[in-house]
Order: C-alpha cells, then structure tokens, then sequence
C-alpha cells in the first residue's frame, strides 16, 4: 500500500523557514515523503527564497529523491526522500538566483542526514553566512555545535569567507563524521553552573577597521559597567561584500550561549554593539540553562536520541512551540513543554532512539 506524504502547513505557528527545515530533515531520516503548503504564506513576499529552495534541493541532492513543486515563489512542495549517501557536496544558495540567502538553513537542513550516514561527508554551502533571521556562522560553530556534540554529533565547521547582505557570498566549509555508536545520547541541560568567561568579536569588512575598534570598545564598556570582564577582540574579515558584526560569546559550566548583532546603513557602531549586549542582558537576568535560539535548534537531536532529554530555557517561544509540533508530526515522541509562552521553561522529551536509515 502506497505511503501518503506527512502533510505539513507551512503557515502554522511561526517560521515557515524553519518548518521547511525541520519537514525535509526529518523527511530526509525517516524516508517519509512530505508535502508542505502554505509556505510562508502572508509575508510581504510569499513562498520559496533561494535559502529555501536549496535547503530543498540539498536534500534531493543528499538522498537522491525527488521533488516536485519546488521553484522560487512556490507556496507547496513535495519531497520524496531516496537513501541518504554521504559524499561530498556543494550547495550555493545563489545558484538560481543572486542572493544573500541563508547558509545556515541549508546546513541545519543537511547537517543531521549526513550525521547518520555512516561515513565522512565533505559539505561546502556559499551564501549568507551573516543575515538577519538566521544564526550566523559563528553561532553554529560556537554554540550550537559545541552543545549536540556530547550527544554524539560530530561535525566541524569553517568560515573562509563571510557573506552580508545584500551580495552574500560567504562560505561554510563542513566536515560531517558519520554518527559512530547511534542512537545519540540523550541531552540534559537543566543549570547553567558558573561563568567561565564571555568574549567580544567584533568584525568588519570591506569598511574602517575603527567601525569594528568603537564596536569592541562600546560591547566591552558596557559588559565591564554590568559588573563581567570580558575579553575579545576586533577585526577585518574577507567578505566580498561590505558589513559589520558583534558576536558575545558566554561559556558556563554546562552550557554556551550566543548573542548578535549586524550593522546596516546609518546604523551607528555603538547601536550594533548595544543591541548585543541587550540580548544578552535578557539572558543573564534569567535562570534558564539554553537561550531561545539554542533551545529551538536542539530539538531534533532531543527527539532522536535514546532516553530522556530535558533542558531549561529563557523562553518558551512561538518558534519552539511549532518545531516541537513539526517534530510530533514525523517521530513517535512526545514533548513536554512546561511554562508560558514569552517566559522560562523546561522541555522534556523521551527520544525515539533513532539508529539510522535501514
């Protein structure tokens, strides 16, 4: 009997990116066909972005399947996943049209599959690597990877090149480790512990490496006025484009968190870092273990690991709220979720220990 596709609406909740992400990686895992509509339907600009579109490609690409619907501006799409195969790939999220568009999507997209494909895949990604809406490369390789790589995901990832908006252009360099003793390891991140240290980076490219000096200056001036002795630095980058960075790093005894900030134009220096500083501040006046971003990106790896996950957070968010439903739409796990929307909480989940594809 013929297996109809998981129906996924792109509009429930919030984040149409992010349930195309989390639909085609599961889709990708379990080999469940998917169709998604409504994708981002009443934004200003409705349906798939090149982000989108490559993140969906790339996993035709990483399974050999087959997609049906999919274009620029489609608002529905149709995933039937092949068998994964590790190797090595390109992906540019640029490829069908210029743009700036997330490499971090595709790469949250991908990054999972190919961790249980059983051997080394090589993964270059070319786009934004520093855009609004999506963590920048720095928090991939800084906190997101440093908090699922206990539970046995083992993937590094370099940055030769950054890309901002509007031109993009960045790189992500991945090597993804095939998952060695699946499933993962349960996740379990209930207390911060203590501050270790926090530390600034402040960049720029392609603009007067001062913009990124009054960054630094302004981010550390205010972090010592909180009563922390950060330390850090500032400096150019290699971009082909032009922008500007802060990245607040704060590591504790069980968990790293991440906060950010980009320049535009007639943004002033001292704005850009003031508003890193501001997200962390929400942080560290909270006893939540994850920062909301960090929470959301680690349920995945919660629902397919063996045993009983459970992490604290911040806040309870309309993102986490629809990526645990996605995640329940694919898995036999159920999350719980304890605290309001907007204030701290705890998740819990007991994992389907999944062990890979047949």
């Amino acid at each position: 009997m013929k297996t109809l596709p998981v129906d996924i609406d792109g509009s429930f909740g919030e984040g149409g990116g992010q349930i195309l992400r989390t639909s085609l990686t599961l889709s990708s895992l379990t080999g469940r066909a998917v169709r998604v509509y409504n994708i981002r339907v009443g934004r200003k600009s409705p349906g798939l972005k090149p982000q989108h579109l490559m993140s969906a490609e790339a996993s035709r690409r990483i399974t050999g399947g087959r997609l049906e619907g999919a274009g620029l501006g489609s608002k529905e799409l149709v995933f039937y996943p092949g068998a994964l195969s590790p190797g090595s790939y390109t992906f540019d999220v640029a490829e069908t049209k210029a743009s700036a568009g997330s490499t971090g999507l595709v790469f949250q997209t991908v990054s999972l599959p190919l961790s249980f494909a059983r051997a080394v895949s090589n993964v270059k990604i070319k786009g934004g690597t520093h855009v609004e809406w999506s963590p920048p490369a720095d928090y991939i390789k800084e906190v997101f990877l440093p908090t699922v790589q206990p539970m046995g995901v083992s993937v590094s990832v370099n940055v030769p090149q950054k890309g901002f908006y509007p031109i993009g252009g960045g790189e992500l360099d991945c090597r993804i480790q095939g998952t060695e003793a699946p499933p993962l390891k349960p996740l379990e991140v209930a207390r911060r512990g203590d501050l270790k240290g926090i530390s600034i980076l402040s960049t720029v490219a392609n603009l007067p490496l001062d913009i990124a000096r009054r960054q630094f200056e302004r981010a550390k001036r205010r972090l010592e006025d909180m009563g922390f002795e950060p330390r850090g630095r500032f400096e150019e980058v290699s971009s082909p484009g032009r922008g500007t960075f802060v990245f607040i790093l704060a590591r504790f005894d069980n968990v790293v968190a991440g906060f950010s900030a980009l320049g535009r134009p007639a943004k002033r220096a001292e704005a850009v870092a003031d508003e890193a500083v501001s997200s962390f501040s929400s942080y560290i006046l909270r006893q939540g273990a994850l920062d909301k971003r960090l929470a959301d990106q680690v349920l995945l790896p919660m629902a397919l690991a063996g045993g009983e996950s459970v992490i604290t957070t911040i806040e309870v968010t309309k993102h986490l709220k629809t990526n645990v439903w996605a995640i329940e739409k694919f898995l036999p796990v159920s999350f719980s979720v304890e605290g309001e929307e907007g204030q701290e909480g705890t998740v819990k989940v007991k994992g389907s220990g999944y062990t890979g594809p047949a």
